[in-house]
């Protein structure tokens, strides 16, 4: 039968009652242990694991919600169902309360009691799933799974370590691809709030208009198409974390109203008259330069402040360059499995091309560079022919060397060294134009110019 196996502890000083249950349930497949000694009952929850546990209410020594509290604090995934003859609406409220699965009252309808107990066991499996999951991505976003043995690396592990279980902001800097989200989640996972949620938000990929009510919430009627009340993400990671992606492509109205979210540690929904509490921490990433920002008037400086309470600085690629083969072995074990194929590593002639590449997408684009190899190759190792033509063709040579020998044009030679300038920083449009001597809106110009081309 579909329940055989699941143990079911039933618990009724009449005799006669709990020896009817313990029938009728093992009729049904399930294995039953009849105790009708509640201290002996209370003994075996120690000892042993229930999928259900069924208790009567009254009994001599322990009550029925004595066993309930004993099985919350030694057995939390353990559902209790209450059976009394002496039902009250007060008492079983109280059961409820407390934490009981279902009251019953006696006498009761054998089919509808086993469809109750399966239900019950339903609800403790679900609950096993769920902590099954949440171990899992405990799991996965443990910091000592971030790949990298690098003095660099080992800083940021033990920054991560000392930080987790505090409260204050942490601003993420650092290159596009350097794995920003992945040190928020692992900060997040490893902390006291990892049973809270990690709500992630990418400031640069949602509009103004639609980033303040999905941050905000809004009441129903605050504009047009406000029909219902609608809880904000702010809301949402009560208890947990707000991941900010790209914090300094924020709105400079946003940025006053997160700043005061943040002194107030309350919030005030789109239409709202009144602001309600939160408990929130904000990790944020930024992969431009915020103090530049400051001085040109377009980020806020006490929101800056507010928000880098704690500061990691993650390096690029090219700077842990030591770390690249265990990433690529780690990146060759991931797509095995996910692609079914069995390529066991790279050639020394493949491995050293990736070594000397200077890596602008950092680890993304190494990931992305290994999964291309692993789909493409033929062999048990990544050979150089299964990497990207620009990474064997020596496209880091000398820029001079061969604007010379292809005769560039001074355009043709500038948009180059833009490009490789671009390259170095990262796609920090802030630095590069610093670099390059040029103003934001000369160098964006140059940029569209080359992309309508």
């Amino acid at each position: 039968m579909r329940d055989k196996g699941h143990k079911v502890l039933v618990v009724d000083d009449d005799d006669e009652m709990c020896r009817m249950v313990s029938d009728i349930l093992k009729g049904e497949g399930f294995s039953v242990l009849a105790v009708n000694e509640s201290l002996e009952a209370s003994k075996l929850l120690n000892k042993e694991d229930f999928d259900v546990m069924i208790t009567d209410l009254r009994m001599k020594g322990l009550k029925g919600l004595d066993l309930l509290e004993k099985a919350n604090k030694v057995a939390p995934l353990t559902p209790v169902i209450i059976i009394t003859a002496f039902g009250t609406i007060e008492s079983a409220i109280k059961a409820m309360k407390m934490g009981a699965y279902d009251y019953i009252t006696k006498p009761f309808k054998m089919e509808e009691f086993v469809l109750t107990v399966r239900k019950a066991l339903e609800n403790r499996l679900l609950k096993k799933e769920v902590v099954r999951l949440r171990k899992e991505v405990e799991s996965r976003y443990d910091f000592h799974q971030l790949i990298g043995k690098s003095p660099l690396m080992q800083k940021i592990y033990d920054v991560i370590e000392k930080i987790s279980d505090s409260s204050g902001n942490v601003l993420i800097t650092g290159e596009s691809g350097t794995g920003k989200e992945l040190v928020a989640k692992a900060i997040h996972y490893n902390g006291v709030r990892k049973g809270g949620p990690f709500i992630a938000v990418n400031c640069a990929a949602i509009p103004e208009t639609l980033l303040e009510s999905e941050l905000f919430g809004y009441k129903k009627g605050a504009f047009t198409d406000a029909r219902s009340d609608k809880r904000g993400l702010l809301f949402e990671a009560n208890e947990g974390t707000l991941f900010l992606d790209e914090i300094a492509e924020m709105p400079p109205t946003l940025q006053a109203k997160l700043l005061r979210v943040i002194e107030e540690r309350e919030v005030r929904p789109l239409g709202d008259t009144s602001s309600y509490p939160i408990d929130v921490r904000i990790i944020s990433t930024a992969n431009r330069d915020i103090k530049l920002l400051i001085e040109e008037g377009r980020f806020r400086e006490d929101l800056y402040y507010r928000l880098k309470v704690i500061d990691i600085e993650l390096p690029s690629l090219r700077k842990r360059r030591e770390d690249i083969p265990l990433l690529i072995q780690h990146f060759i074990n991931k797509f095995n499995r996910d692609l079914k194929k069995r390529v066991s590593g790279i050639s020394e002639d493949a491995l050293k091309i990736l070594l000397n590449y200077l890596w602008p997408g950092n680890v993304r684009e190494l990931e992305n560079v290994i999964q291309r190899a692993i789909t493409l190759s033929q062999q048990e190792v990544i050979l150089p022919e299964d990497l990207p033509i620009p990474m064997t063709q020596g496209e880091d040579e000398n820029l001079f060397e061969k604007a010379l020998q292809e005769e560039y044009s001074v355009d043709q030679l500038e948009k180059e060294y833009i490009r490789k300038v671009l390259i170095k920083v990262g796609g920090n449009k802030s630095r590069a134009a610093q670099i390059l001597g040029l103003d934001r809106k000369t160098l964006y110009r140059k940029i569209e110019e080359e992309d309508d081309e």
